[in-house]
């Protein structure tokens, strides 16, 4: 598995020019996400898991999640 600061981390296009940003890549057929300022927390995934999860982002379905009333 290639090292945290590998160059295949992609960031995210929405974040513009800051450095807080989602990065991403596939290694060894999984997705792996982390936050550009604490690198070394990775979270994996299934591709189908991965591509579900983008589903109900791109939907909505999240929105709630963190929300105060």
């Amino acid at each position: 598995m290639a090292g945290v600061f590998d160059p295949r981390w992609q960031k995210a296009s929405c974040s513009g020019s800051s450095n807080a940003c989602v990065e991403m890549r596939t290694v060894n057929g999984l997705v792996e996400l982390r936050e550009s300022d604490d690198p070394y927390v990775i979270v994996q995934a299934a591709p189908a898991a991965f591509a579900g999860l983008l589903g109900v982002i791109k939907v909505g379905g999240l929105d709630h999640v963190g929300a105060t009333a």
